[in-house]
């Protein structure tokens, strides 16, 4: 019997630059291409917001992905095929937009390919890329390699926000064209060096067939199947949803994202309307909540690889509190305005990006428990309906919190009104969200560590 071996902290850093590579990409598409169509443009707003809907709403194929892997039991090819089409996606649309100066409609359906092609690209190299770092990370540094993975799209989006934007000026189309295939290409080469061999090394390093591509199993009554992931997509699908941690799981994800995403377009205008803050302010506001953010990842990375290796419900626990913690102070923002002269508005605006940072970090790490639960190896399906759950609530997320807003502007007349219920709302969601969790819990179906680990000869 052969020892399962686990990637080190090397291979994580080296996943964790894939996610460094798509946040590359997609930074340059939602916030770059955004601002041109609005600005230099002058088309309406609702257009790049209508695309960047398109992209996470196309991400409900991700469970065929995940399904495609499981098929071909490797997940390289998929991450790297998908973050072939994002930057391929990413490149046609900075020519849709280039275009639109001269043909805004055929600007416009050029666009509406790039951004499927985009959102396809997200769905297929980022569900692949969560299954492959499931399977290759030992269980006690799942959270602390959520976090890093993380981190580092993060530093995608800053580096090449700040490198990117530094050698746009002075603009001109061409230039944006060119800037965004040079960044296309970096992430591409990046993503392949940074996989090469990674996955084949660790199968060996395992001594496991080339089929298996995840030490956990199940139970013990299906090891036999744990292998093969045979079966067309309807049928992983219908087996997958069948399990009700899969779909109580989903729940979770969808309502906590839903909450998460619908304070992104809301939280700024907010502070101006209801705190007179000025752009300028509001921008640095909207800075300390992500600053927050990766406080609260890092938070539980450190938390949970130091306590994880003597006890159980680590990441459970800051699931929960991360959730319970959101709602509390979204509810401290809806009587904020009440107060605004004398509120603490950035300190709460920090803590509440720390909350959001540690339930999702959180989250993501007991993703990476739970794929490999179920009766038979259908881990990129179960990953890609979780996947699904986020975008779709990231596309409506956004939409609704924006919607509410005007709605229950016109119908009060009140700004303060509007904003107030809009956070209250998000708050009961979260809530709802911590009561998922801790049913999880309860019935036993998140783990920090699986009960079972093999290694076959």
């Amino acid at each position: 019997m052969a020892e399962t071996r686990y990637i080190g902290w090397t291979g994580i850093v080296r996943l964790g630059l894939v996610q460094t590579a798509l946040g590359a990409i997609v930074v340059m598409t939602t916030s770059t291409l955004n601002r041109v169509m609005v600005v230099e443009l002058a088309l309406p707003a609702i257009l790049p917001g209508a695309l960047v809907a398109i992209h996470y709403f196309i991400q409900i194929s991700r469970p065929r992905f995940g399904h495609g892997s499981d098929t071909g039991r490797r997940r390289t090819p998929w991450i790297i095929g998908g973050i072939a089409a994002l930057g391929l996606g990413g490149v046609l649309a900075a020519l849709a937009t280039a275009w639109m100066a001269v043909s805004t409609l055929g600007g416009v359906l050029l666009a509406l390919f790039a951004f499927l092609l985009i959102g396809a690209g997200v769905g297929a190299s980022g569900t692949c890329l969560l299954v492959l770092l499931a399977a290759t990370v030992e269980p006690k540094r799942r959270a602390a390699a959520a976090s890093i993975t993380w981190t580092m799209m993060i530093a995608g989006f800053a580096v090449t926000a700040g490198v990117a934007g530094a050698f746009l000026d002075p603009f001109s189309f061409p230039r944006l064209v060119t800037i965004s295939g040079i960044v296309a290409l970096i992430a591409l080469t990046m993503t392949a060096l940074a996989l090469r061999n990674l996955e084949n090394r660790f199968v060996q390093a395992s001594g496991m067939p080339a089929q298996s591509p995840s030490p956990v199993s199940a139970s013990d009554d299906t090891r036999a199947e744990a292998t093969t992931g045979g079966g067309g997509f309807r049928e992983a699908i219908a087996e997958v949803l069948s399990e009700r941690h899969t779909r109580r799981f989903a729940a979770f994800v969808f309502i906590s994202m839903l909450a998460y995403s619908a304070q992104d377009l809301v939280l700024e205008p907010f502070a101006g309307a209801v705190f007179g803050m000025t752009p300028g302010q509001s921008t640095q506001l909207g800075g300390t909540q992500h600053g927050g953010v990766l406080l609260g990842m890092l938070l539980v990375a450190c938390v949970g690889y130091a306590l994880t290796a003597r006890r159980h419900g680590v990441l459970r626990a800051c699931m929960i509190g991360g959730c319970l913690g959101s709602s509390a102070l979204l509810l401290a923002l809806a009587f904020a305005g009440f107060h605004s002269g004398d509120w603490p508005l950035r300190s709460t605006v920090l803590m509440l990006g720390v909350a959001n940072g540690v339930f999702a970090v959180a989250a993501i790490g007991s993703m990476m428990g739970l794929v490999s639960q179920g009766h038979r190896r259908r881990d990129g399906v179960r990953m890609g309906i979780w996947g699904a759950a986020q975008a779709i609530a990231f596309g409506l997320g956004g939409i609704a919190g924006t919607l509410a807003v005007d709605v229950v502007r016109f119908l009060s007349g009140s700004v303060l009104y509007a904003y107030s219920l809009v956070f209250v709302a998000q708050a009961v969601l979260f809530a709802t969200a911590a009561v998922l969790a801790a049913e999880l819990s309860r019935r036993g179906a998140v783990h920090d560590v699986p009960r079972q680990l093999h290694a076959e000869a």
